[in-house]
Parts: C-alpha cells; structure tokens; sequence
C-alpha cells in the first residue's frame, strides 16, 4: 500500500484532488483535521485531557468542547496552545498508524493524508511521498470567492496565516499545478501514481 500526504494552501483545490485519488485509485483518505475533531468529541481519547488542562468551562452544555470558547482561549495564549498540540497531535498520529495498519489488511491500494499543516506535522516518517497541490494566488482568490462567498480580506488573512509557498515545496517530493483544467491535474497525478 502507498502512503500519500496531501497539502496545499487554502482554494488550492484539494478536495478536488482528494475526491478523484477515491474515485479513480481506490483511495482511502485521511483528513487529520477531522480525525482531530473526532478524537476530542466526548468520549475520544483527547476530550478528558482538554477538559483536565482548561476545565469545565470549555464545556459546552451539550457536554462536547465548546470548539469557539476553545479556539478563543488558545488563540490568546501561545503557550495553552501548545499545550493542545501537544494533546492533540500524537493522539492524532496514533490514530492515522492503526487506521493504516487496518487499511492494509484490507489490501486498499492508496492510503492518503491530507493536512493544510502536513509539513509541519511531522509526518514524512509515514508518508511514502508528499505532493504540494499547487494553484496560483490570483485562482485561488478565485475560487474562494466563487466556492465559499469570502471577501478580499478574509482571503488575504487566511493565505497570510498559512505556511509560504517555499515551505510546502521544501517539504514535498511533488507539485501537482492545479492552476489550470483538472485535466491537466489529473494527467500530472497520473504520472506520478
């Protein structure tokens, strides 16, 4: 089985990706970010950690995380968030390394990780190969306006908080230019699969 981890900016079209690596290579794919919220639901293996680091004020009265007064606590304090990470993130990769394991006695093909912040995530030991997908700036912007109805500004913010361009690139063995028609994506995934 082959191990792929997938990043790329915001609106550089990896849903896309993602969705035509299931549908046409059998792909099994792994969003950490879900694999996350799932893990500190009520009940997960992060969820009384959380709960013992900032107390029961991060509870909401559904009894899950109140994920808004969470994000608002560490966003505010380096050092709370940090310490979330630090629940988070192995927890995480445990996860991802039986959902492996598992995937491979199911004899699936194409394993595939994606993460906005895969390079910094620490999961080159995992992943055979990591792809950039790539889109220029300007389609972007683009998409997000067409796709997700977000302004100029918020664009602007959410490309500045996220990792350069020669990040991904440094951290990747392949870019996969999704600027064009998916046609030309799907030609070039075909290549390097």
């Amino acid at each position: 089985m082959k191990v792929l981890g997938i990043t790329g900016g915001v609106g550089s079209g990896k849903s896309k990706v993602l969705r035509f690596l299931e549908e046409e290579y059998g792909a099994v794919v792994c969003q950490l970010d879900e694999v996350a919220k799932e893990l500190q639901k009520n009940g997960g293996s992060c969820y009384k950690k959380i709960v013992e680091l900032f107390g029961t004020d991060v509870v909401g009265p559904d009894g899950e995380l109140d994920r808004g007064h969470l994000a608002a606590l560490i966003f505010q304090d380096e050092k709370k968030r940090k310490q979330i990470n630090e629940i988070v993130h192995p927890e995480v990769k445990k996860w991802v390394k039986q959902d492996i394991e598992e995937m491979k006695s199911r004899k699936v093909p194409l394993y595939v990780i994606e993460a906005a912040l895969l390079p910094e995530a620490g999961y080159e030991d995992i992943c055979g190969e990591m792809w950039y997908i790539y889109a220029a700036a300007s389609v972007r912007r683009e998409r997000l306006k067409r796709s997700r109805g977000y302004s100029d500004e918020k664009i602007t913010r959410m490309m500045e908080a996220q990792s350069p361009e020669r990040v991904f690139r440094s951290a990747c063995q392949a870019v996969i230019d999704n600027s064009g028609t998916f046609d030309n994506t799907k030609k070039q995934i075909g290549e390097r699969l």
